[in-house]
């Protein structure tokens, strides 16, 4: 897993709410064994027509938006059914970083375990987020997961909270399993030791 220190990016303004982990990625993707494509079925209810062309006006395919390391998107982000495919799918893409007003409790842990640093933010700056980038799509955003900071260009600073465990498996690149094995000398001298 890629370690997250700070992020100095552009971002996607998905003016949406509610968005479920089927419109994420749809469930004829969820076949996949493997993170490496699931990129390509991101938001494709929405992204592609019929005949498998992007659609020019879905904001990810703008121009513009090529490239951004941060989706923003409306409240209640990754409701639905539980599928660790959506945060695949996000990672695979290019996304780094999700800012919303507020997520499904169990996207959220996803999300932490894979890498996706998702960063809850009071509706109000969510909103001016969304207007500032729409308006100026180059606009770069910074992401700071050491000061749990998101600041904007003109300086102003505004503060999210990360569970610290959390916060510091991403620090490190680590996921549950890669944390478990750098512990694997202590875990190693604790079973060492007699039982009494």
């Amino acid at each position: 897993m890629q370690a997250f220190e700070k992020l100095t990016a552009r971002a996607v303004p998905l003016r949406m709410e509610n968005v479920d982990t089927d419109q994420i990625i749809p469930a004829k993707y969820l076949t996949a064994v493997t993170k490496e494509g699931m990129g390509d079925g991101l938001f494709s209810w929405i992204r592609y027509n019929a005949d498998g062309s992007p659609k020019e006006d879905f904001v990810i395919n703008k121009p513009e938006h090529q490239e951004a390391e941060v989706l923003i998107a409306g409240r209640n982000f990754g409701s639905g059914s539980s599928r660790e495919h959506a945060v695949w799918a996000l990672t695979d893409y290019g996304f780094r970083a999700v800012i919303t007003p507020g997520f499904a409790d169990i996207f959220h842990n996803n999300s932490l375990k894979n890498g996706l640093l998702p960063v809850t933010l009071p509706e109000e700056v969510v909103n001016m987020l969304l207007d500032l980038v729409e308006e100026e799509p180059e606009t770069e955003i910074i992401v700071d997961l050491e000061s749990q900071t998101v600041i904007l260009p003109d300086g102003q600073q505004h503060a999210f909270h990360i569970d610290s465990f959390r916060k510091q498996c991403l620090l490190e690149g680590l996921d549950d399993l890669g944390y478990l094995m750098s512990k694997e000398e202590a875990i190693a001298a604790h079973e060492a030791q007699p039982a009494y």
